[in-house]
């Protein structure tokens, strides 16, 4: 999950949503490591579902990565980008505090 949400990160930092419909690299990139993330906590929710609560929106992000997977046809590319700005960092300092609770560098 860190690394998928670091790569992320630098994947979109300083691009914009016009950026993102325009490159579709950079949307199957952006789609694929979302696809990670939600499938790594959805794994986690069936092994320590615990431990997932430490991520509260870890349904909601298993969820998307459901839509993106079997919902292709529907994404919307601008909401895929409001998480990209506004989820992301979040989940993102959620993840590394995970990992330091449990002692990982």
């Amino acid at each position: 999950m860190r690394r998928a949400a670091d790569f992320l990160v630098h994947l979109t930092t300083g691009r914009t949503l016009d950026d993102y419909r325009a490159d579709e690299v950079l949307r199957s990139a952006v789609e694929r490591k979302f696809e990670i993330l939600g499938e790594a906590l959805n794994r986690l929710q069936k092994s320590d579902p615990a431990l997932a609560l430490q991520i509260p929106e870890h349904r909601q992000i298993i969820s998307f990565r459901n839509v993106l997977i079997h919902g292709y046809d529907i994404i919307d590319e601008a909401v895929v980008w409001k998480i990209v700005q506004q989820d992301l960092p979040k989940l993102k300092q959620q993840v590394e505090s995970m990992l330091a609770n449990l002692g990982s560098p």
